[in-house]
């Protein structure tokens, strides 16, 4: 079974799970969890900049920033990358630990805090070399809006009304309503982790 990648080199397919024999994309409800996932991903993520080059200019200057053209990590916790910065990511996962966070959703985080803190792949460092045996034979990733119909033209579950939801149990009684004295002991002032 072959391997593609699709809008952005390092997330790999299984043709057989994602295109049907005329090379179309599946309806996503045909598509296993997993690759459904970081499809639905990538149509965010393919006209994203670079995370490095992003780091170095930041927004004011996001005009300076190279097109990601690779992506690795797992959906939510990936990083973007154009080729002349992949060197930095492949020498921090091999070199300073970066396996240590292979699969998780930190995986993103750690990098940026690595390159925020000034470091970087020794010159010369060696990249993975990519082979493209017909870039233009895949078909385009569908945007995010065509995504976004497919989804709820093939969504077969019961939909919920969070609202209507409350709305009953308001009605039912006061028993399970939270007060203030609910949240005497939480402490709002601890920072979480986020995926960005």
């Amino acid at each position: 079974m072959a391997k593609v990648s699709i809008g952005l080199r390092g997330w790999r397919f299984d043709e057989a799970e994602i295109f049907t024999d005329d090379e179309e994309l599946k309806p996503l409800d045909e598509i296993p969890e997993e690759p459904r996932e970081r499809l639905v991903r990538l149509v965010g993520l393919v006209e994203e900049p670079c995370d490095v080059c992003y780091l170095d200019y930041g927004e004011a200057e996001i005009h300076r920033c190279n097109q990601a053209e690779i992506v690795y990590g797992e959906p939510n916790g990936e990083v973007l990358l154009c080729p002349e910065h992949e060197p930095d990511l492949l020498y921090w996962f091999r070199e300073e630990g970066g396996s240590e966070h292979a699969g998780s959703l930190e995986f993103g985080d750690r990098f940026h805090e690595w390159v925020a803190a000034g470091n970087e792949a020794p010159e010369g460092y060696g990249s993975v070399e990519h082979v493209e045996e017909d870039p233009d034979g895949l078909p385009d990733l569908p945007d995010q809006q065509d995504v976004q119909e497919r989804v709820e033209r093939d969504f077969d579950g019961d939909r919920i009304d969070i609202l209507e939801l409350a709305g009953e149990s308001d009605e039912e009684g006061d028993e399970d309503k939270l007060s203030e004295d609910d949240f005497d002991d939480v402490d709002l002032s601890t920072d979480y982790p986020s995926n960005r």
